[in-house]
């Protein structure tokens, strides 16, 4: 592979990357990847009603239910966000 395919590959990774957010990079932390990850899966199961009913019908709820409760997790699927460095570094100065 010549170093034009190495650079025209580079380029087209970053321009998806830029595309697709859940392609991740470099820096993407782990708490960015799992929310990412749950939110693509929360939102296939939205999207496909055959999915949604037999999740609905394993649990015993009603399919309205179910979705609204997919369409809730997708906010913090993963948790609340880990505190940044600089909101720690913030926070000792002032105290």
């Amino acid at each position: 592979m010549g170093c034009a395919d190495k650079l025209r590959t580079q380029q087209e990774l970053e321009r998806l990357q830029a595309k697709y957010i859940g392609t991740g990079h470099p820096d993407t932390t782990s708490w960015e990847w799992k929310t990412n990850i749950n939110r693509d899966t929360y939102s296939s199961i939205v999207g496909h009603p055959p999915l949604l009913s037999y999740i609905a019908l394993a649990s015993n709820e009603p399919v309205t239910k179910v979705r609204a409760e997919m369409i809730r997790k997708m906010i913090q699927p993963a948790g609340p966000p880990p505190a940044r460095e600089e909101d720690t570094i913030m926070g000792g100065q002032q105290s």
